[in-house]
């Protein structure tokens, strides 16, 4: 009895681990560390959130002044450092490509986070909050999304990380509840779908893994 009892506890431990997927503070700054020094960008602390929303981004004070930031939500969501690399490095996409324009200047976080959908419902989710709807106002367009997506999966491969890590962030999302949809007709209809932007994320590892 006692030995059925054990199995029980260990079968509903590694049940448990797969669900509560969690990375800590160590995590995100090592990642946020080697990639920022492989593109040159400057080195700043993070900044954490106590927001549930998952989420990163990049706030300006001005062109030279700015922080990086990531919610709790984010953190709790994402399985590994490689996951965490691939936001920043989308991050940092949006920057050097020039899609902070003057009215851009703000807090303005990754896209995929702005879309949150409550849970099965396919409606918009209660949890969205300023960060949210601020993206849902000044979001970038698809076409800067999918370029983002590209500079960061190019930028895991020059910091030595496994090229699927952007890949890979992306899918946590979608298995936690969170994504858009092809045909949203809402706020958030000009960020590209889910399901796109991973088979996109795909093509882009396999093209870029291979340098």
């Amino acid at each position: 009895m006692k030995q059925k009892i054990f199995v029980a506890l260990i079968f509903i431990s590694v049940m448990c681990s797969c669900a509560c997927a969690a990375i800590d503070e160590a995590v995100v700054e090592r990642a946020w560390k080697r990639i920022s020094q492989a593109d040159g960008f400057k080195t700043v602390s993070v900044n954490y959130i106590k927001e549930d929303s998952p989420n990163a981004w990049v706030a300006f004070k001005s062109a030279n002044d700015y922080t990086i930031n990531v919610t709790r939500g984010l953190m709790k969501i994402l399985n590994s450092e490689e996951e965490m690399a691939g936001v920043w490095g989308h991050e940092i996409g949006h920057v050097r490509l020039g899609h902070y324009n003057k009215g851009k200047m703000r807090n303005i976080g990754w896209s995929i986070a702005g879309a949150i959908l409550k849970r099965k419902t396919g409606t918009v989710g209660q949890t969205i909050g300023n960060v949210g709807m601020n993206l849902a106002e000044n979001g970038f367009s698809r076409q800067q999304e999918t370029q983002s997506d590209e500079y960061g999966v190019k930028l895991l491969v020059k910091a030595g990380y496994n090229p699927l890590g952007l890949y890979n962030a992306m899918k946590a999302f979608k298995d936690n509840g969170y994504g858009t949809k092809s045909g949203i007709t809402n706020w958030f209809s000009t960020h590209p779908a889910t399901d796109d932007r991973l088979k996109k994320l795909q093509e882009f590892a396999a093209k870029y893994g291979k340098q």
